[in-house]
């Protein structure tokens, strides 16, 4: 099945020097932009992170620090990426919980501001956990009967994500072909920040979503408990976190 798209859905993958969304950072980088009439468009990037990658991550992906000594810092390729991903929707594998999250902070990094609030974004592992609850490798049989070849390769993952969407689309005639609404599906909480400290509850409110406040509402820990807020800010979060805390605290002091 196609894609029905409104406009060109953007399917990423990340390679990194590990799992920390803030201080890991990206070695491989690729994007496959569908259009709405179906064409493709493809890109991929080797990015020097300008930090050592651990050698058990090498081992996942096979990039060593010799592979991407001379290429470009991601400074160098920011506004590159940026122009690439205009104007898309995004899509991805375990995309809304990592490689959107690291690839915003990258992106903060090199003073480049990507507003999400216009985007859908699709992740279709939760499609797959929702339906099946599997890995990568495993849907791409399951719902292509196909292998893998080459999985942690960016350029391969992303392929294989954009094929299996297509085949979840045939596969459960319930899942709606439409972007906002793979969007909505695909959500596992209704985050407040992308790295889900902050969700909304059955009322609309923000709560958090970790650590002693979990469940209590932002503006109630915020008004009991003043030095949270400080201690999230010093705190090893992500900076688009400490940013939607600053905007729910100016919200609150402003309509005192």
């Amino acid at each position: 099945m196609n894609l029905n798209l409104k406009r060109p859905l953007a399917f990423i993958d990340l390679e990194t020097t590990g799992t920390n969304i803030i201080s890991d950072r990206i070695v491989e980088i690729a994007v496959l932009r569908i259009l709405p009439n179906g064409g493709k468009a493809s890109k991929e990037w080797r990015v020097n992170p300008t930090v050592p990658i651990p050698a058990e991550v090498t081992r996942v992906h096979g990039i060593k620090d010799e592979d991407v000594k001379d290429c470009p810092t991601f400074n160098d390729l920011a506004k590159e990426i940026y122009a690439f991903l205009s104007n898309s929707d995004i899509a991805g594998y375990n995309s809304n919980r990592f490689d959107i999250p690291l690839l915003i902070e990258e992106f903060t990094r090199a003073g480049v501001t990507m507003d999400l609030t216009s985007r859908k974004l699709v992740d279709v592992q939760n499609i797959f956990h929702k339906m099946e609850k599997r890995t990568l490798g495993a849907a791409y049989k399951f719902y292509c009967d196909k292998n893998l070849e080459n999985a942690h390769s960016a350029g391969a993952d992303t392929h294989a994500t954009y094929e299996v969407l297509k085949a979840q689309l045939d596969k459960y005639p319930d899942l709606v072909n439409d972007v906002d609404a793979l969007a909505q599906f695909t959500s596992m909480n209704r985050n407040v920040d992308l790295s889900g400290r902050i969700i909304f509850n059955e009322k609309g409110e923000e709560v958090f979503n970790f650590g002693k406040h979990k469940g209590k509402t932002v503006k109630e820990v915020f008004t009991k408990d003043q030095s949270y807020y400080d201690w999230m800010m010093k705190g090893d979060f992500a900076t688009e976190t400490k940013n939607v805390i600053t905007r729910l605290r100016l919200r609150e002091f402003n309509k005192a």
